[in-house]
């Protein structure tokens, strides 16, 4: 598994798009093609964090608090934070923060210590605003159930109470395959017209990366 495996798993459990504007979140040091040794979870990236990695061989600590709120202008030692940075570098070690993320999405931080206090009722004091995107694609009309199946799958289409909500338009297509393209319709050089549908359906944002996995495994166009 590489650290790009591990981030989108925590991205799942924390979409980074619940993150406070003030925050840095994700993979802060590192590189997210590098395979994963070893795991380490901790509160803070401190020093005694990082030479635990290093002994024990684990080279990805993912972290609530992140070590850098804002860029470094030199990496000189001077600081616990530059240190954390030069060895973390130094050894390949990354490291992954989720802080607001985690805060901010429906079963975490927050909604634990309302579960640990009692609270009954609990309810969200300033909401997130924006948090909606739009899709709008164009599909054949012979595979547009399939691909509207695979994003209802994903999380789309679900406004309030309602699920699988979408908007389509039925139209023509008109395109022509140049050098390079491998067409599911049509030929190399001459121009195809085929009948689609132009399809529209809301998401949370939270849900892009999945949304738009969904879409290019089901669509059949390249």
């Amino acid at each position: 598994m590489i650290v790009q495996e591990v981030a989108d798993i925590l991205e799942e459990l924390a979409p980074l798009s619940l993150a406070e504007d003030y925050d840095n979140v994700g993979l802060l040091v590192g590189d997210a093609q590098s395979e994963v040794s070893g795991i380490l979870v901790t509160l803070d990236a401190l020093e005694n964090v990082v030479d635990e990695a290093i002994a024990r061989k684990f080279n990805l600590i993912v972290t609530f608090h992140p070590i850098l709120f804002s860029g470094l202008k030199k990496i000189t030692g001077r600081t616990y934070v530059e240190r954390v940075v030069q060895k973390a570098i130094k050894h390949n070690i990354n490291i992954y923060s989720v802080h607001t993320a985690l805060d901010n999405v429906s079963q975490g931080v927050n909604a634990k210590i309302c579960e640990v206090l009692g609270i009954e009722n609990p309810r969200i004091l300033i909401p997130k605003s924006n948090t909606i995107k739009k899709l709008t694609t164009y599909v054949p009309l012979n595979a547009a159930e399939e691909v509207k199946d695979a994003l209802f799958a994903a999380g789309g289409g679900a406004i309030g109470n309602y699920s699988h909500c979408s908007f389509s338009l039925e139209g023509k297509g008109s395109f022509m395959p140049e050098e390079g393209s491998e067409p599911t319709l049509g030929k190399k050089g001459e121009i195809e017209i085929t009948d689609e549908i132009q399809l529209h359906m809301t998401f949370p944002d939270r849900l892009e990366k999945k949304i738009v996995r969904a879409l290019f495994d089901s669509h059949p166009y390249e």
